[in-house]
């Protein structure tokens, strides 16, 4: 394992401390994780947005958002009267 000097503000390394005293584990793994969860995430970039997208599109139990917005405007003039 290579050893790393990073400067970090006083109050992130009291938030860090206090964090590491809450989970019981040193500064240093606490550090360690998130540089590894930082790594995961950013190898992966956008693909969430792959993964995700319509994921709800067969689903007939949400109305459709258009149809709502227009149900809930009926009561309003038209843009035209304005």
């Amino acid at each position: 394992m290579t050893r790393i000097l990073a400067d970090l503000p006083e109050e992130d390394i009291e938030k860090l401390d206090a964090r590491a005293a809450a989970q019981g584990k040193s500064r240093a793994a606490l550090v360690r994780e998130a540089v590894a969860l930082y790594l995961v995430q950013s190898e992966s970039g956008n693909d969430w947005i792959h993964r995700y997208a319509g994921l709800w599109a067969d689903r007939d139990d949400i109305p459709d958002g258009v149809e709502y917005q227009r149900a809930m405007r009926e009561d309003r003039r038209p843009y035209e009267d304005i």
